[in-house]
C-alpha cells in the first residue's frame, strides 16, 4: 500500500514539474529577483505601444481624410462643402 502511495505521489510531483516548466516559472522568478531587468523590459515595451499607437492613429487619421476628400470629388450637395472646409482645415494645419 505505501509503495503505491508513494509512486502516486512522484507521479503528481513529475506533472507538477512538467506544469511548472510549461510555465517557465523559473524565468518568472528569476526576472522578479532583478527589478531593473524587469523595469527595464517593462520601458521597452511601453515604448512599443506608443509608437505602435502613433503610427496607427496616423494611418488611420490620413485613411480618414483620403476618404474625406474621395467624398468631396462625388460633389454630394450639402455634404460636399461641409467636407471640403474640414479637409481644407487639416491641410492647412498639416502644411500641405
Amino acid at each position: 500500500m505505501e509503495d503505491g502511495v508513494l509512486r502516486l505521489f512522484a507521479e503528481r510531483v513529475k506533472a507538477l514539474t512538467l506544469a511548472m516548466e510549461k510555465m517557465k516559472l523559473a524565468e518568472y522568478v528569476n526576472l522578479l529577483e532583478r527589478p531593473w531587468r524587469l523595469m527595464y523590459i517593462n520601458f521597452l515595451a511601453g515604448l512599443a505601444r506608443g509608437v505602435g499607437t502613433a503610427v496607427g492613429f496616423t494611418l488611420l487619421a490620413a485613411l480618414v481624410v483620403y476618404i474625406l476628400r474621395w467624398l468631396v470629388m462625388l460633389h454630394l450637395p450639402g455634404i460636399s462643402g461641409f467636407i471640403a472646409e474640414i479637409v481644407r482645415m487639416v491641410q492647412l494645419r498639416l502644411g500641405y
